[in-house]
Order: C-alpha cells, then structure tokens, then sequence
C-alpha cells in the first residue's frame, strides 16, 4: 500500500523521471473509446476517399530485355559494340528509359500535349487556383494570367508522363518491366508500349548514326592516308634517283677497303720507321767499323781489315755510299706510298660517310612509306568493314512482352486505403489520448489527487444534477439510501476518524477557488451529522459572498458579524432551519475587513463558547487563493477539509492552496474530490472506478 508524507506532493519523489510503461498502457486502455471513434472516423474518410473520391488509375506494363549476345551477320569487327551486363549498364539503360528525349518523342506521337489528364493547362482551373488567381490580380494587377507557350506546356507534360512512369529491373536479370499509369486503361497500353517502341528504335537510330559517322571519317582519312603514301613513295623514287647506287652490301664493301688501306698503312708506317733508322745509323756512322755495322753488308765486311790501302778504301767508299744511297732513296718511297695511302684513306672514309647517311635517309624514307602502306590498308580495311556494317545492326533490346490493357484499376488500393486509414486512425487516436493526458493539468481520480498532493483523499462526491443547493440537499434528504447519500457518509467517517483520539468538532470546508462546491459540501455534511441526532451549527464563513441566505428559508439579516461586533447576540441571529435539521449561523456585512474579523480574539472566545453548546461545528470558508480567510479561521478548527473539483480544478491551484495553509503551520486533515461525473469518468475511460458509488455497488443504493 503505497504512503503518503503529508504536504510533500508525489512530483517531488525520485520515481518521477521513470518510465512507467504500465502507466502508458492504462492510459491508452482508458482513451479506447477515443482510439476507436478516432480510427473509426479514418476508416469512413479513406472508405469515402477510395470507393467514391479517387479516380482510378490503371497500368499497363511492357516488359523489355537487353540484349548482351553479339550476333554477327558478317564476321566483321563492329564499329558500335553490344551492352555489357553489369549493374552500371543496366542503372544507365534505366536512365535512358527516363530520359527526357525520349519522352520528348512519345508526348509528340501520342500526342499528350493535346491531353488534359498530362497537360494541365488545358483542365479548368480549381477554385484554390481561382483564389490564388484573385489574391495576385489584387496585389499585382500587371500579373499575366495568359496560358503558357508551346514549349513550357510540352516541358510540364513530359514531367507528368514522368510522374506517371514507374521503371524497375528485376534482379539479377536484365528485363525492365516499364509501367505505365493512366485514367484510362488503354492509353496506359500505348503509352507503355510506345515508349518501348521508341527506346528500341533510338537504339538502332544511334548505331546507325554511329556508323554512318565512322564510315564518313574513315572515308576521309582513307583519302589523307592515300596522299601521304603516295607522298612518301615519290620521295623514295626521287632519292634513289638522285644519288649514286645505295645498299648495304655497297657500305659494307667500302668499310673492307677502308679497313685493307688502315692495315696497309699501319705496315708502310712501320717500314717507314725502319728506313729511317737505318738512315739515321748510316749518317751517323764515322768510322769504317761502324760504317760496316750499321750496314751489315758481307762486301764492306770483307773490305773492312785492308781498308787502309787505297784501293780498298776507295771501294769501301763508294759501297758505302751506295747503300746510303739506297737507303735514302728507300725512306723517301715510304714517305710517298704512305701519303698517298693516307689520301685514299680519307677518301674511302668520306664515301664510306656519305653512303651511310644516304642509306639511313632511304630506309628512313622507306620505312615511313611503308607504315603509310599499312595504315592506308588497315583503314581502308576498316571502311570496307563499316560500309558492310550499314544497315545490318541490331538494337540491344528487345520487347518479349507488350503491354496489355488492363481489366481493372490498379489504383486507388482500397484494401491498402482501409488498412492504411486504420492505422493511421490508431496512431492518431492513441496520440490524441497521450497528449490529451500529458495536457491534462486537472484531477480526476483520487490516486491522481494524491499522488500529486501528497495528502490522503478521505471523500469522493458525485454530482448531483441540481440547479440549486437546496434541491442538492433536498435530494440528499428524501433519498438517504443514494450513491451521493453514502458517499457524503464515507466523508463524514473519514472526518470523524481522522483523529480516533479527540474527533474533531469544529470542522471547516475550503477550496482552491469559488465554485468548487465547498459550500455544498458543508451543508451535505450538516444534514448528515444532523441525520444522526447530533446538535450541529452550520456557520457562514464565506461573509464576502453570503450566499445561505438565497437558499434558506429565513428572514434573517444579522448574523456572525453582528455576533462578533457586539451588536446583537448569538442566540438572536441564529437560526434553525427545517431542511438541515441544524442551526445555521449567516454571514452578514460588516465594516472591517473579514480577515480581521475571524483574527480577532471574539471569534476565538465565539468559537469556544459554542463547542460546549453543540456536537458539531461547520464552519464554510471562503477560496484560499483568493482571500486569506480560511487560513485564519484554520488557527480555530479541529479539521480541515479542502474540497478539489473534478476535472476542472488545475494541479498547480491545489497545491498552491494547500501551500498556503502549510504556510500557517495547519496543514489540511484531507482532500476531498467533488462533483465527480459518472458518465465522464467513462468518457476517460476511467469506467466504474470511480468512488464507492461506482457500477459496482449499485445493489447497495436507492438513487
């Protein structure tokens, strides 16, 4: 059982920022009612949406597939090749399918621009769009309202064929279903079955267009390519024609001649040394001896041992010169052969030169025009290839199911319409009763009325359906056996037990604000301890308003204030009405203000003489929040009783009030919720749990 400290509200405990799913829950389950009107209305709006507002749309679908095989009529290499198969093929045949040139083409053979249903320039105009039209005319006179061109209004129609155009692959396959939707089911056909239509032959257009571009190309650089060959071979003939006979094997016998001349020179060069050895060992020989070893000659050798006789010597002599003679003669014939050597040397080495830069020039010449010859033939090859091409190339799609017209509209989905409406009818209720409960800042149980307080609830009062006071308390009386007969019972036990030690007998009724039924409780109170053969006073409290007196039977004018001033005496002004069975003490007008009345010590004294002569004393007392009166006469009662009105009272004016009398230091004995309406309970879905005169205890009552 759950306990409540007293003057500490529940909101203040650390349970507050935990989720109570339980909570939610309940919630909901009291706003069913809510809920179900609330789906209940979306299912009729989408029933009427579906069945009698919404026009039906039909499909029609034309299924196409790519066509990735090559198949070849010639065995020639294409020009424009086939489609891969791969997803970014497919994803951009897709977009191709959308693209507005080729929209642009079936709007201009169906002639859509001509349709209402995709042109919307040619519906008349709703009345939001007369209205608009109005509001610019009076801001903007100068406003042109004129249809729009040609071009915009073929533009707004491809985007309507667009909007009308679903285009999905099947995975893992590379068929498109292309469908179309329309009023009317067999333009859907050919719209769908159009655009197919026309997406196979833009292919075929491309390619064709394609080749045709490749051939013109080809055809001109066949032409470029035969006057740079022809080009290039004149120029092999031109100079071959003007220079001597050039070939390899000619270079090569020119590189052995110059090699022959370089070994002949290298022996001339080396004889030559010799020579000139010899010579210079001849000059250079003085005597006989040396004469004869730098000639090595047999004759001067047997000369040699009588060159002393003059003949001999004479012989030796002239042998000698002779071989000088001979040796000079030899070192100036090397000279000249290796000269002349020399000279041929050079000009072999020149020929040799000039041969090979003319012989790099002709195979430069040669080689340039002979890859002209072939690039001239590879493309002449290639124009031969596309020429054949021309006029055997096939799409790369292919329809493998038209468009059939539809028997039936696909749209609008009633079924899904009603399902749909439904749960948004759900969503919407439950999110109207959440949010109807998050703004509820009133009280309309009394676990609420506690939990929020922190002080126990010791009544709960049904409403009664009276006009005045008097015919509540008259209801009261003649049907004592009553629902709000035994809850104006349970009241006055919880009173009387609220403190089992010393009952209460000075009793005071107050509320947050007026109009709280405060002032009906205290008289129900008083023809209840009055029921009971109790001696019971009732005291108007409230002598701001002064009310009892509208609704008893006295012609009495004076009442606590005249006691309290002196002016006339308790048993004087005090009445006894017939319909309580109680005395009753009215308000009457004074000259001080009231709170200073009830704060004066002869209130006090009052109040103290009067518990000796009566059993029960009620005092009713003005609003807290609006008057401190009831805070002052708190300080002279033994209980408390602050009246809630049902589900109108806000949360934050009870405990402002409830505030107000912690404030004094007399916090308030208990809290009771009043005017409880059956029938709204169950609109909150409440249901019976609502007091002790709930459904469930109707046996018990006589109402």
């Amino acid at each position: 059982m759950k306990r409540f400290q007293k003057g500490m509200p529940a909101s203040t405990t650390p349970d507050e920022d935990i989720f109570d799913l339980g909570a939610l829950f309940a919630a909901l389950w009291r706003g069913r009612a809510s809920i179900i009107f609330v789906a209940g209305m979306a299912v009729l709006a989408g029933g009427i949406y579906a069945y009698v507002l919404a026009t039906p749309m039909y499909n029609s679908t034309a299924v196409v597939m790519l066509n990735n095989r090559e198949e070849q009529v010639v065995e020639l290499g294409s020009v424009v090749g086939g489609l891969g198969s791969d997803s970014s093929v497919v994803n951009t045949e897709v977009e191709v399918l959308k693209s507005r040139v080729l929209l642009g083409k079936v709007v201009d053979e169906l002639g859509l621009v001509e349709d209402p249903e995709f042109n919307g320039s040619l519906r008349p105009p709703s009345q939001f769009t007369r209205f608009k039209r109005f509001v610019k005319r009076v801001i903007l006179p100068s406003a042109d309202f004129s249809p729009p061109s040609p071009a915009i209004q073929r533009e707004a129609t491809i985007n309507a064929l667009l909007g009308s155009l679903t285009i999905t692959n099947i995975p893992k396959s590379l068929v498109f279903n292309v469908t179309a939707q329309s009023e009317d089911r067999e333009k859907s056909a050919r719209i769908a079955d159009a655009l197919v239509d026309l997406y196979i032959l833009n292919q075929l257009e491309v390619k064709f267009e394609a080749t045709e571009q490749a051939t013109t190309w080809l055809t001109e650089r066949v032409t470029d390519l035969q006057v740079a060959l022809e080009e290039a071979e004149s120029e092999v003939k031109d100079f071959r024609a003007s220079t001597p006979l050039v070939s390899p094997e000619a270079l090569e016998g020119l590189e052995i001649q110059v090699k022959d001349t370089r070994d002949r020179i290298a022996g001339m060069e080396a004889a030559q040394e010799a020579a000139q050895a010899r010579v210079t060992a001849l000059e250079a020989a003085e005597t006989p001896q040396q004469k004869v070893e730098a000639t090595n000659d047999l004759q001067l050798q047997r000369m040699l041992p009588r060159v002393d006789e003059p003949a001999i010597a004479q012989s030796f002599k002239a042998r000698f010169g002779q071989l000088a003679a001979r040796a000079q003669a030899e070192l100036t014939r090397n000279t000249s052969q290796l000269a002349a050597l020399r000279n041929s040397l050079a000009e072999l080495e020149r020929q040799t030169e000039q041969q090979s830069q003319d012989l790099i020039t002709l195979q430069q010449l040669s080689r340039e025009a002979e890859a002209s010859r072939l690039l001239y033939e590879y493309f002449l090859s290639r124009l031969k290839e596309t020429s054949a091409q021309q006029g055997i190339q096939q799409a790369d799609s292919r329809t493998i199911s038209p468009a059939v017209v539809p028997t039936g509209p696909a749209e609008p989905r009633k079924s899904l319409i009603m399902i749909a409406s439904a749960m948004l009818g759900l969503i919407l209720g439950a999110a109207f009763v959440l949010f109807r409960e998050a703004r509820s800042n009133t009280l309309r149980t009394a676990e609420q009325l506690e939990s929020t307080t922190g002080y126990a609830t010791i009544g709960q009062l049904p409403m009664i359906k009276a006009s005045r006071r008097k015919d509540a308390i008259s209801y009261l009386k003649e049907r004592p056996s009553s629902a709000a007969a035994e809850a104006v019972r349970n009241l006055r036990t919880s009173v009387m037990l609220s403190n089992v030690d010393t009952p209460p007998k000075v009793i005071m009724t107050c509320s947050a604000l007026p109009g709280e039924g405060k002032t009906t409780v205290a008289m129900s109170l008083t023809l209840n301890f009055a029921s009971m053969g109790k001696k019971v006073l009732l005291i108007e409290g409230d002598i701001r308003r002064r009310v009892f007196g509208q609704y008893l039977t006295t012609e009495q004018t004076d009442g606590v204030v005249a006691v309290l001033t002196g002016t006339k005496s308790f048993d004087e002004v005090v009445t006894h009405d017939e319909l309580f069975g109680a005395d009753v003490l009215i308000g009457d007008k004074g000259q001080s203000n009231a709170a200073d009345i009830f704060s004066s010590v002869r209130f006090a004294e009052l109040l103290k003489e009067l518990r000796s002569r009566y059993d029960i004393i009620i005092v009713d007392t003005p609003p807290v929040l609006v008057v401190p009166d009831a805070r002052v006469i708190a300080q002279h009662v033994d209980a408390t009783v602050f009246v809630v009105k049902w589900d109108q009272t806000q949360k934050d004016q009870v405990i402002g009030a409830l505030r107000e009398f912690e404030s004094v230091g007399k916090p308030v004995s208990g809290l009771v919720l009043n005017q409880i309406s059956p029938r709204g309970m169950k609109r909150y879905g409440y249901g019976n749990n609502y007091g002790p005169y709930s459904a469930y205890g109707a046996k018990y009552y006589l109402n």
